[in-house]
């Protein structure tokens, strides 16, 4: 059996992935789905110091205090920063790294860069009038893709917003991040922002699933996420063939 770390993206807490642990642990699998600082219930922790490294180092102790190993760390949206950063500090303790509709940095790339000119300048034009300068508001979950009434009432009182500097700061990397191995799965049913991010995971030679639904997928979709991800974590489990090169694929879920 497995052990996750689902880690929620901008705007969200480690509840929102409620629906996916629970197909994952009654097929035995562990898992653990914690807050980021400043986020959701830990919103009182909030302050214009929370950035990227901050939320990096919640999920590395996380895994140090538990002492938890072979790890399929889970990163959604903003939160592929967050893995990239992980993985390549622990990367002995990680299986394998699944950026779902998440972002796929090298070394000194800030989130707000690797996002679509058009999104980016909505974001920071958001952040400095109604945001303080430092803070994105929630964003229309309409836009997410989540269609449905009863998602969209379970979410909003519970999302707040999100600290700018995270998508600011630059991801620093190590050399051990390549060490750990990757997979990517776009959500393809909505304005697909990180169309251009499962295209650099293709460039990286990773295997990239289509899962047909939109943005929210741990909400909208949570037992197809859940089958994607334990398939992904038991083909990280097998050790490769002799001269197994590992290329880039598409497999569509939903």
């Amino acid at each position: 059996m497995a052990t996750f770390v689902l880690v929620h993206g901008a705007w969200h807490g480690g509840w929102c992935w409620d629906r996916v642990a629970e197909h994952l642990r009654r097929g035995g699998h562990e898992v653990h789905a914690p807050t980021l600082t400043g986020l959701s219930e830990r919103s009182h922790l909030l302050s214009p110091l929370v950035g990227l490294e901050t939320h990096i180092e919640d999920i590395t102790r996380l895994i140090d205090v538990l002492g938890l190993e072979d790890v399929v760390l889970v990163g959604h949206s903003y939160a592929g920063q967050v893995v990239s950063g992980v993985a390549d500090r622990r990367s002995d303790a990680i299986a394998v790294r699944v950026y779902l509709d998440a972002f796929v940095a090298d070394d000194g790339d800030a989130a707000r860069d690797l996002l679509p000119e058009n999104v980016a300048h909505h974001w920071a034009e958001a952040a400095a009038e109604k945001g303080f300068g430092w803070l994105v508001p929630v964003r229309d979950l309409t836009v997410l893709g989540v269609e449905d009434p009863a998602d969209r009432d379970w979410l909003l009182p519970r999302l707040t917003a999100h600290p700018w500097k995270t998508y600011t700061d630059a991801l620093r990397l190590g050399g051990d991040l390549a060490r750990v191995s990757a997979a990517f799965i776009e959500c393809v049913s909505w304005m697909r922002v990180f169309r251009g991010q499962a295209d650099r995971a293709r460039a990286r030679a990773w295997p990239v699933h289509e899962l047909e639904t939109g943005h929210e997928a741990m909400v909208t979709a949570p037992q197809a996420l859940a089958d994607l991800l334990t398939g992904i974590a038991a083909a990280s489990a097998l050790p490769p063939a002799d001269g197994d090169i590992v290329s880039a694929q598409t497999s569509k879920v939903g």
